[in-house]
């Protein structure tokens, strides 16, 4: 049974590529649990499909600008690399919940929203599957 799915997929990735030119495919989130940011700019896919997500993200979250975007590269960082550590031990932790390693790297600014969108993720994650990525407790 597969409780969810994050895949960030890049390609021809640099530290010099900006992400201005990302885009949130919106439609039908009401109906969908699927979240997709793309930008053909920087070559770059987040899909998102959990169950519930887009409702939680609904009732729950700050407002975008709540948070800067060099903090949610900081804690992106960390919750990636746990969670990538996790996905090379699937004897240690749950296969279905750990599926592919996320190819996201310090130094590409991938914008905003893919912060945005990516930090709330793992809020989401830890809090919904009861798990800890980092040493402190995910706040909202």
């Amino acid at each position: 049974m597969i409780i969810g799915l994050l895949v960030l997929i890049m390609m021809g990735c640099g530290s010099s590529y900006k992400s201005s030119g990302s885009q949130v495919e919106e439609t039908d989130l009401e109906l969908s649990d699927t979240v997709r940011i793309k930008s053909d700019k920087i070559e770059y896919e987040i899909i998102i499909i959990d169950p519930g997500f887009n409702q939680w993200m609904r009732g729950r979250v700050r407002p975008r600008g709540y948070y800067t975007q060099q903090f949610l590269e900081s804690r992106n960082i960390v919750y990636v690399t746990e969670w990538n550590n996790r996905v090379l031990d699937p004897v240690r932790f749950d296969p279905q919940l750990y599926e592919l390693q996320i190819d996201y790297r310090a130094g590409i600014d991938y914008g905003y929203e893919v912060n945005y969108l990516l930090y709330y993720y793992f809020i989401y994650f830890q809090r919904t599957y009861n798990q800890r990525l980092a040493g402190w407790v995910p706040r909202i």
